[in-house]
């Protein structure tokens, strides 16, 4: 009796005719390739271009190059423009890449069903966030190369003691400002969410501090924002100073709106 050479061996299993069954990649790996695919849709695409890159070197050379700050009384103490705009446009940046691309991008993929099909993926609703959360880091380091070569060319020298500090307040604006994203993409329709992302950051970047420092009528209220908080944590860094209350009021803002969106975030439409 011959042995057929097709028929797997019945010693080794039934597996062993076509191998191993595949595994998914180690978690971090799932993270990063989400996070690089995420990152470079959001580089590709005009109007997150636009919001997070175009109109933030704009603002900056502006405020730089044109007497925009003395229009609305700003006292530089002797310094060149440029030294006091670079921070408040570093803080709007990160608003537009953590909080109003997120938000968008989030909300249409809610409504077109790819957060609940990727969430039943080996990447998992964990991997798929954290992800979003990588991107948006990647995307602000992109931005704060570029806007810092800008601020450069346009005068600014950088000290090395703005470095922790300024980092530190990039860091916790992030965190709260991604957190609110999702709130908003996970809680309202696309439709809603765009409109509202785009008007609140044009609000923001009006009177919420971001660029400019609050006026003496609303100080205290803008302070208390996310917005006022970066913006004030940043101006500051560039003196080598740690805001610590501006940082507590950023951890605030994250702590609350991360609780509001594990409790409310939903993953269809």
């Amino acid at each position: 009796m011959t042995v057929n050479s097709a028929v797997p061996d019945a010693a080794h299993g039934p597996d062993s005719a076509t191998g191993p069954l595949p595994q998914p990649a180690a978690t971090w790996r799932r993270i990063g390739a989400q996070a690089a695919f995420e990152t470079k849709l959001t580089l590709r695409h005009g109007e997150q271009l636009l919001l997070s890159m175009v109109l933030p070197i704009l603002i900056l050379i502006g405020l730089s190059a044109f007497p925009i700050l003395d229009a609305f009384g700003v006292d530089l103490h002797g310094r060149p423009p440029v030294d006091f705009a670079f921070p408040g446009v570093i803080a709007l940046s990160v608003v537009s890449s953590a909080f109003t691309g997120q938000a968008i991008a989030t909300g249409f993929d809610r409504r077109y069903g790819v957060l609940r099909l990727l969430a039943t993926t080996p990447l998992g609703r964990s991997g798929l966030l954290g992800g979003k959360i990588v991107s948006v880091f990647a995307v602000e380091v992109v931005q704060l190369v570029v806007l810092g070569i800008i601020a450069c060319l346009l005068g600014w020298r950088p000290a090395g003691s703005m470095i922790v500090p300024g980092l530190l307040g990039m860091l916790l604006g992030s965190a709260a400002f991604v957190a609110l994203g999702l709130l908003v993409a996970g809680t309202l329709r696309a439709e809603a969410t765009l409109a509202g992302a785009n008007l609140i950051w044009v609000l923001l970047l009006a009177g919420g501090g971001l660029v400019l420092p609050a006026s003496s009528g609303t100080d205290a209220f803008v302070r208390l924002l996310p917005s006022g908080a970066i913006g004030d944590a940043l101006r500051a860094a560039t003196d080598g100073h740690y805001d610590l209350p501006a940082f507590i009021i950023l951890g605030v803002w994250t702590v609350l709106a991360g609780a509001a969106t594990m409790k409310w975030f939903k993953w269809g439409s």
